[in-house]
């Protein structure tokens, strides 16, 4: 919606500058970030999906140092998003 994200959708990453839109196909391993000296305003549509929003609000305690990693990593079953290795993501966030 606003800023510049990177975006990892299997193993290609694109920018996505103000206004674009991305589609991931089901079961595709994903990821994004602000793209590196910027922030990013994203819209997420999970469809169809289950409720996400406690996710969200744990990834922001956790921003805060309010919970921990291993929080995050017991939620997966429960929100449906489980953590891979991407190495194309790896060398993209490293090389920020």
């Amino acid at each position: 919606m606003d800023g510049r994200a990177r975006v990892l959708a299997g193993e290609e990453i694109v920018t996505l500058e103000a206004g674009d839109v991305a589609s991931v196909p089901p079961l595709t391993p994903h990821a994004f970030a602000a793209a590196p000296g910027c922030t990013a305003d994203l819209l997420i549509i999970v469809a169809p999906g289950i409720q996400r929003f406690e996710y969200f609000r744990l990834l922001d305690r956790l921003r805060k140092g309010e919970a921990t990693l291993e929080e995050l990593l017991a939620s997966q079953d429960l929100y449906d998003n489980h953590f891979l290795n991407s190495p194309a993501w790896t060398r993209d966030r490293q090389a920020s």
